[in-house]
């Protein structure tokens, strides 16, 4: 596969869809998990309103869409401590990605092209660097939540605020070994850096050497932070997503806050084609922490409600 297009315009991503449910649609995601909201009416229904604003966004600016599962914390750790064992998650790993292929069916019959993602975020924080696995060690944790969204049917596998090269090339040897096709997207701290302190650079490297990657995207991270990163290496071709953060503020400003930096959806857009101007290869915008669907129109230049 190749970076994904559709009639030269891209793909739509979604906005923060953690942030938005929380606090526009009101609902309380304990441990910023999303995934239990596919067991419930109430939970697909938001979903479901939640992915037709997105849809309308990709229909306005004739771009392809990228439905991507609400399944970020859907691994073990972060399973257990809501109560999911490995039976159940896998169970709520498909079931998402059936939802979607409904939705995909449903509501986006006009869309140009859409995609069916099942999202895979890290074992630990994704705000935080943790201990840095061995790369068998983390291909072998996430394999199983991989392995659900391939049996499921998904068209790919996109491993979201990665912290380090060697989680995300352990979920990379796993998707490869499963045979679904794989993003890789980087967070990065104000510097530019990964917050394990590798440089975007090297993680890309690193990973690209050793696997089979559709592209790299940068997620979580505001324009302003991704930009001293860009070096204008070769390497800057393989990034072929952008999906932003509203806020300037750093990783630990945003954690310590109890309200939601919004940012502006305008200054936003205006910043991210500025970075879509130097790396040549996006193809895939939307936004992270703190936008919602009004960001993600402005980046596509299309108006929401």
């Amino acid at each position: 596969m190749t970076i994904p297009s559709a009639g030269g315009r891209g793909f739509v991503s979604d906005g923060g869809l953690e942030t938005d449910l929380i606090y526009h649609y009101g609902l309380e995601l304990p441990a910023f998990a999303a995934f239990p909201l596919v067991e419930s009416t109430e939970g697909r229904a938001a979903l479901d309103r939640y992915w037709g604003r997105v849809a309308d966004i990709a229909r306005g600016a004739d771009a392809g869409l990228l439905l991507e599962a609400p399944t970020w914390r859907a691994n073990p750790d972060w399973g257990a401590q809501l109560g999911y064992d490995s039976a159940a998650l896998d169970r709520l790993n498909r079931a998402a990605i059936d939802m979607l292929a409904e939705i995909k069916t449903e509501r986006c019959g006009d869309v140009a092209d859409v995609a069916v993602v099942g999202v895979v975020g890290p074992r630990g924080d994704g705000y935080v660097a943790g201990d840095r696995p061995e790369v068998s060690e983390a291909a072998d944790y996430h394999r199983a939540q991989v392995g659900s969204f391939a049996d499921a049917g998904a068209d790919l596998a996109a491993a979201y605020t990665m912290t380090g090269p060697e989680e995300a090339l352990g979920i990379a040897t796993a998707a490869n070994e499963l045979g679904l096709p794989v993003a890789i997207y980087f967070t990065v701290e104000t510097d530019g850096r990964l917050p394990d302190g590798t440089s975007l650079a090297s993680a890309i490297a690193r990973v690209d050497a050793a696997a089979d990657v559709v592209y790299f995207g940068i997620n979580c991270a505001h324009p302003t932070h991704i930009t001293p990163a860009l070096t204008g290496e070769p390497w800057t071709r393989r990034v072929g997503a952008v999906l932003p953060n509203a806020s300037t503020k750093s990783h630990a400003e945003l954690d310590a806050m109890e309200e939601l930096d919004e940012g502006d959806p305008v200054q936003l857009a205006t910043e991210v084609a500025e970075l879509r101007r130097r790396l040549p290869s996006v193809a895939v915008v939307g936004g992270c922490c703190g936008t919602d669907p009004r960001h993600v129109a402005a980046m596509w230049g299309v108006p929401t409600s």
